[in-house]
């Protein structure tokens, strides 16, 4: 009867420490991705900074080196999704080519004073010399219908983080606040210090052992 109790209490005890391991595991994980993405956004800080002060330094009126942005339209799935986040990086108007993403202000009547994300389809040159470009949503039927200065780009979309919209409403809200930041690191925490008194413990066992052998 006794070795069957100890065979359960063995089998609850590896099932615990099973679901010990997955939960530091979790913990982790999560923590060390919002590590990484803070560090991400820390160093876009840092050139964003040094290129605005070189600017202010020089007189010229440019767009920020590195910019972010979530985008909230599905002009351009399945490209870029909805609450996907797209960063860009400030081009130079004449390298950019046909089938590149641009992001840019928009300046006709309707989308006026917002910034938009779409396809560069075509090429042209006005008169003065100034280049205009004719973009498209990836999933919009038709072209937008007011070309694009490039006095009004703000760069090229170098990639995209998928889903990275819902990450940040979730983490700006209390809940997932605590969840998703604050509970992982209590936890690691906690299971550090209860590492650290299982040493302790252990080791006084084992001086104990080694005084009652002499």
């Amino acid at each position: 009867m006794k070795q069957y109790f100890d065979t359960n209490h063995d089998d609850v005890v590896s099932a615990m420490e099973v679901v010990q391991f997955f939960l530091h595991f979790f913990a982790k994980v999560v923590l060390y991705v919002i590590f990484i993405l803070l560090v991400i956004i820390f160093l876009l800080f840092i050139f964003y900074f040094i290129d605005l002060l070189y600017n202010l330094h020089s007189g010229e009126d440019k767009p920020p080196l590195f910019d972010a942005y979530v985008i909230v339209s599905p002009s351009m799935v399945p490209t870029i999704n909805v609450e996907d986040a797209i960063i860009i990086r400030r081009t130079n108007p004449k390298e950019l080519k046909q089938g590149d993403i641009i992001s840019y202000l928009a300046t006709d009547s309707y989308y006026k004073g917002k910034i938009i994300t779409h396809r560069i389809i075509s090429i042209e040159e006005a008169e003065d010399g100034t280049l205009l470009y004719r973009t498209k949503g990836d999933n919009n039927n038709v072209a937008d219908g007011t070309l694009v200065s490039e006095d009004n780009i703000y760069g090229k979309v170098l990639f995209r983080i998928p889903m990275l919209g819902y990450i940040r409403r979730f983490l700006f809200t209390y809940f997932g606040w605590i969840l998703c930041i604050v509970l992982p690191f209590l936890y690691l925490i906690l299971s550090e210090v209860v590492r650290v008194r299982k040493m302790i413990k252990k080791e006084k066992n084992t001086e104990k052992d080694s005084i009652e052998v002499i």
